[in-house]
């Protein structure tokens, strides 16, 4: 009755722990900034809709936004310009569209492990084969380029990146970057590179992006996080010529087009925005110093320093798995996302979201270590167990 494909797709564990979350929890679970959009995105939008920006818009998206996206990227590569860019229902379409138009029933796609909840389902999807490569926690969740090169077979079609990084924090170094891009060029492999976090980067050194690097790169990017849209669903795919092509045919059959008020704020951002993106960056930068502080205070958890983005990804030693761990938390009124749903080397982890109020990164600091307390062993008790 039902098609096969939606027997082999799950729920992510990040909606799974929020939708259970009582009244009044404390949010550390999506991945979603507690920031308005700046002002000049707000002002965009509802001039565009009083200016009578409401029909229908081309199905690549509005021509001024290509070309400021593109714009936006040619110092990478001299020569981007609209036809390199398809603007999309935010980046989770672009990601979905680009495994619809490149992936073929049975081939094989390295996705990381731990890596963001879409990457296997978008390859199920479309008929491939996810292939999960490790991101090693004792490597401060770098790509082990040995590990990507074992999982290599002759149906090895794309490797897909995330940096930085979904749910570690982590940020890809220039070597990784490079050696990445030369395992591609050597095996004619698609890199699907997801940058949604470029702009949060606390390494003090620019991103190293995957466009401009190599030829067959199909980039993911989104206006969620730069200017806080989380709810306006706006993204973009950046590729050749030859792919924008035939990404923007599925993506017409899926959506016919981009929302046109939308893509007028997000136009006005890329060229107004700047001071509020900085200042966002700053604070994110301010709240992950804050949670790492606390968490070292907490018995039990261990966590590597996230380089980007606005997620902690701290291993857990309570005797409890990552589940039974976020449970407990979301008892007590804390919402957190179990590491092992981001892949089976998640499992041991907690992934914590620093995209709320210092107030409530306090507050949670204070549930977590009351928490862990609770569950060590009294010294009376380790002492009968001797």
């Amino acid at each position: 009755m039902f098609s096969p494909r939606t027997k082999e797709l799950e729920v992510s564990g990040i909606r799974r722990m929020f939708e259970a979350a009582p009244p009044g929890s404390i949010n550390l679970g999506l991945g979603e900034p507690d920031f308005s959009p700046p002002e000049c995105v707000q002002e965009a939008l509802f001039d565009a809709v009083r200016r009578g920006y409401n029909k229908y818009g081309p199905s690549a998206g509005l021509p001024a936004l290509r070309d400021a996206i593109a714009e936006r990227y040619r110092r990478r590569l001299g020569e981007t310009g609209r036809e390199h860019v398809l603007v999309t229902e935010g980046g989770t379409e672009a990601l979905a569209v680009a495994a619809l138009a490149l992936y073929e029933p049975g081939d094989e796609v390295l996705v990381p492990d731990p890596g963001f909840v879409l990457y296997s389902p978008h390859a199920r999807m479309a008929g491939a084969i996810p292939v999960p490569f490790p991101l090693d926690e004792r490597r401060d969740f770098q790509p082990d380029l040995g590990a990507l090169a074992d999982r290599l077979t002759p149906r090895t079609r794309a490797i897909v990146v995330n940096s930085p990084s979904n749910p570690t924090g982590a940020v890809y170094s220039q070597r990784v970057v490079d050696g990445i891009v030369d395992l591609a060029r050597e095996h004619d492999l698609t890199i699907i590179s997801d940058e949604v976090y470029d702009e949060i980067l606390y390494t003090g050194r620019p991103h190293q992006s995957f466009w401009g690097r190599y030829e067959k790169v199909v980039l993911v990017n989104s206006f969620s996080k730069i200017f806080a849209l989380t709810g306006w669903r706006l993204g973009y795919l950046l590729s050749s010529p030859a792919v924008v092509q035939l990404a923007n045919k599925i993506h017409y059959h899926l959506v016919a087009c981009p929302a046109t008020p939308v893509q007028m704020a997000a136009l006005a951002g890329l060229s107004q925005a700047r001071p509020a993106v900085d200042q966002m960056a700053r604070e994110f930068r301010a709240r992950r110093d804050l949670l790492l502080r606390g968490l070292q205070k907490v018995p039990g958890l261990r966590c590597a320093v996230p380089q980007g983005a606005f997620y902690a990804f701290p291993r857990v030693d309570w005797g409890l798995s990552a589940t039974e761990a976020a449970q407990a938390l979301l008892r007590a009124g804390i919402i957190t996302t179990p590491g092992d749903s981001f892949g089976a080397l998640g499992e041991g982890h907690l992934r914590l979201s620093f995209a709320t109020s210092r107030e409530n990164l306090r507050r949670a600091l204070e549930i977590i270590g009351a928490f862990a307390e609770d569950l060590r062993p009294s010294p009376a008790a380790a002492v009968a167990r001797r």
